[in-house]
């Protein structure tokens, strides 16, 4: 009889050092029956981990970040999906704590987030106040701040002091770094549609597509802060594992277009109401956003 798997944890995964300790880490601390579904990109991971619960996709060439997920979640077993980046460290029973704390269908979860220390593969010592990382909201595009005009989620310190209750350790959260999110895999599939590559191309504005067609199509994400990961921050120590194609740039401006014009099909709730009505004083969004748009030329309504 084949066992129930509650779980799957999908990796995409491009020559990272890390796969394994990552991969490891999943299943020693699920707390749950889970499975890892890898979509290895070029090297395959070294020494490979044979476990039954560990399967792995592999492409005679690269297919994308985006394709490479949903070909994981096309395999996936489990009533849950949860995708993760190839160098992170989960905390224990973070499975189980996912899953009893979903409420419906058309919810995403995302756990604390804490920076990796890989060499020792523990939560960073740090003596700033960055982490954790509970809140990011959404960036106000054409600040000059980043490599282009689009969408990016920012750290929101501010909603994280202001919210230390326990009655917030699940949370209403904007956005999201794409490194990790849970959720139904029937919200992935038959919601979501998996990721797009239309506007986006291979790679960028992941958790933008995610939060922006869930909250406003009637759902929710929610910051989990009864769990967590950490993420390495890769830097010019490690660079970047996932080669990022062309086209970056161009499908990050494209998000924020597409979705500041409610361009979207099938959405329950406009953009201003993202803003002005769900979360309203995010950093960045001043009263007037609406004609400051207008006058750049961003909004066509």
């Amino acid at each position: 009889m084949q066992q129930k798997i509650d779980l799957t944890v999908v990796i995409p995964n491009y020559n990272s050092p890390f796969t394994n300790k990552t991969m490891q880490g999943v299943l020693d601390n699920a707390g749950c029956e889970v499975e890892v579904v890898v979509n290895v990109e070029e090297k395959w991971p070294e020494p490979l981990i044979e476990d039954g619960r560990v399967h792995y996709i592999h492409h005679s060439a690269p297919i994308g970040m985006r394709a490479g997920i949903n070909a994981c979640v096309a395999l996936a077993k489990g009533k849950y999906i949860m995708k993760l980046d190839d160098h992170c460290l989960v905390s224990k029973d973070f499975g189980k704590i996912l899953i009893d704390s979903h409420t419906a269908d058309n919810v995403v979860q995302v756990p604390r987030r804490y920076a990796l220390d890989a060499e020792n593969w523990k939560i960073e010592e740090r003596t700033d106040r960055k982490y954790p990382v509970d809140y990011m909201s959404l960036c106000y595009p054409q600040l000059g701040k980043q490599h282009d005009d689009g969408f990016h989620g920012i750290e929101w310190r501010q909603r994280r002091e202001d919210r230390k209750d326990s009655k917030y350790d699940v949370d209403d959260l904007p956005t999201f770094q794409g490194s990790c999110y849970f959720m139904t895999r029937s919200h992935f599939v038959d919601f979501l549609g998996g990721l797009h590559e239309e506007g986006y191309g291979q790679f960028s504005q992941e958790a933008q597509e995610i939060s922006l067609k869930t909250w406003l199509g009637g759902g929710a994400v929610k910051v989990n802060k009864k769990t967590n990961y950490s993420h390495l921050h890769k830097g010019n120590r490690y660079g970047r594992f996932y080669k990022m194609p062309g086209g970056t740039v161009e499908g990050s401006n494209w998000s924020s277009i597409h979705w500041i014009n409610d361009e979207e099909p099938n959405m329950k709730y406009p953009f201003r109401w993202f803003i002005n009505e769900k979360f309203p004083g995010m950093p960045e969004w001043t009263p007037d956003w609406e004609q400051k748009l207008r006058d750049s030329g961003q909004i066509k309504l």
